[in-house]
């Protein structure tokens, strides 16, 4: 009896129930299908689920054209007339992207690179629907920006996902408007997770995919198969500009944060603030540590009365797990971290000394001290400081700008005319002529006067640069 059973119970395994009951007896046997039902795989109804909430996102900007100095002259207007020489003098600058509504009252996410410098957006919805939209946020860090559409509304918004339960061959869609020809959706698989080398933005740890993304799907969502928009498509590899199955997604979990700072008012995405400078953990370093592999990032210095320092985090210490999630070096931690919300606090995996610890870590806003008590330098003609805005530095303004908290002094906010100098918003005055830059204040007396020779000295991520310009 036993023996029978046995039998029964093995011929059964064999048996394998396909779509709409057709049942076949082995892996490998074909047989026709019995219906149209059997065959009939479609994404058709996750794509009516989410098309309605991407959109095409239009930036424009107006730049004014040099004019020949012969253009001033009433005599050589007779004859070219006010453009000259069949040159206008304006010209519109525009841009092509794509973006999803992710709140019903008109709240839209694209890229920031999208909108950068745009004096003008607009949005046109899947039904034709064409609308303004305002610039709430534009986070250039992490390469997304906020907009709200300026229309009545309810309009349908699409359903944030959880990019943290992603893994790798999980099926995905991307939509948006490639090249400008009108919505289009791809489908692919999630290649891998966690990328951090791809030096797109500050905060790096993209979902890779084999969805197709093309120039103009910037901005537009790679969904999961229930219509969740689980990341924002950013970049693509591509050495012709066209589509050869790399692209770049930044996960929800960064998406959520942003929209959420955009939801609060201010302009800006509020990050946690750790305190503490990061450094790769190399082979020669784990080998020093006794790690058995190179990942994690690894505490090179800790600044005092920071959340790192209240949570007894040291030099010498690796950072291994945020939230129970692994890292495996300094961009892959600043993205755990820095998506945070800014309540609570979060547990560190740490290692020291071979073992390995839980560290308690509060996730708080970095502190405005010294305040910014920010100047701005006249429009002088000699002077490489004209229409410069800087501020003096405090962990804040160093978080925002992504430069050195350890660093102190002034740093620029915003270049201005100087920056036909080559000057850049983050570079830190060391000093001028030789004088230092302490605080603003320093600067404000130092840009007045008219030297014969300037001798500044910048700290640009870490780098001393010397110039010297004439009077």
């Amino acid at each position: 009896m036993n023996r029978i059973v046995a039998i029964v119970v093995a011929l059964a395994a064999l048996v394998v129930t396909g779509l709409g009951g057709a049942v076949v007896a082995s892996a490998q046997e074909r047989v026709l299908p019995s219906g149209k039902g059997e065959v009939l795989l479609s994404l058709a109804p996750a794509v009516r689920e989410i098309a309605p909430s991407v959109v095409n996102v239009y930036g424009a900007r107006v730049e004014q054209r040099q004019a020949h100095p012969f253009l001033d002259d009433p005599f050589f207007r007779q004859f070219f007339g006010d453009g000259g020489f069949g040159v206008p003098r304006e010209r519109v600058q525009s841009s092509l992207g794509s973006g999803v509504i992710l709140d019903a009252s008109g709240l839209v996410i694209t890229n920031h690179h999208v909108i950068a410098d745009m004096t003008e957006v607009k949005v046109s919805l899947h039904d034709k629907r064409e609308f303004p939209a305002k610039i709430v946020l534009s986070d250039e860090r992490s390469d997304l920006a906020v907009l709200r559409i300026e229309g009545e509304g309810p309009f349908p918004a699409a359903q944030l996902g959880d990019s943290d339960a992603l893994e790798v061959g999980d099926f995905v869609m991307a939509l948006g408007n490639p090249f400008g020809v009108g919505q289009t959706v791809t489908q692919g698989i999630v290649s891998a997770l966690a990328r951090t080398q791809v030096g797109i933005s500050d905060f790096q740890s993209f979902v890779q995919t084999d969805a197709a993304i093309n120039p103009g799907n910037s901005g537009g969502p790679l969904v999961d198969l229930k219509g969740d928009v689980i990341g924002i498509n950013t970049a693509i590899f591509s050495r012709s500009g066209g589509n050869h199955g790399i692209g770049f997604a930044v996960p929800s979990a960064m998406v959520r944060l942003v929209l959420d700072s955009a939801r609060a008012g201010g302009g800006i995405v509020r990050r946690p603030w750790l305190g503490a400078r990061l450094q790769a953990v190399s082979p020669e370093i784990a080998q020093g540590l006794g790690l058995e592999r190179p990942a994690g990032a690894l505490v090179a210095a800790v600044e005092e009365n920071s959340p790192a320092a209240q949570a007894g985090l040291k030099p010498g210490d690796v950072i291994t797990e945020v939230s129970g999630h692994g890292v495996d070096d300094p961009e892959g931690f600043g993205y755990r971290f820095s998506s945070r919300p800014l309540s609570g606090e979060v547990a560190f995996g740490v290692l020291r000394a071979g073992k390995a610890l839980t560290l308690k870590v509060a996730l708080m806003r970095a502190p405005e001290q010294p305040p910014r008590d920010p100047v701005t330098a006249g429009e002088r003609p000699l002077s490489p400081f004209a229409g410069a805005t800087v501020v003096n530095l405090s962990p804040a303004v160093a978080e925002e700008l992504s430069v050195n908290q350890s660093d102190k002094g002034v740093v620029i906010l915003d270049p201005g005319s100087s920056a036909r100098y080559g000057f850049r918003r983050g570079d830190i005055l060391v000093s001028v002529n030789e004088r230092k830059i302490a605080n603003t204040r320093d600067f404000d007396s130092v840009w007045r006067i008219l030297p014969r020779y300037w001798r500044i000295v910048v700290n640009r991520q870490g780098r001393i640069l010397r110039t010297e310009l004439q009077g």
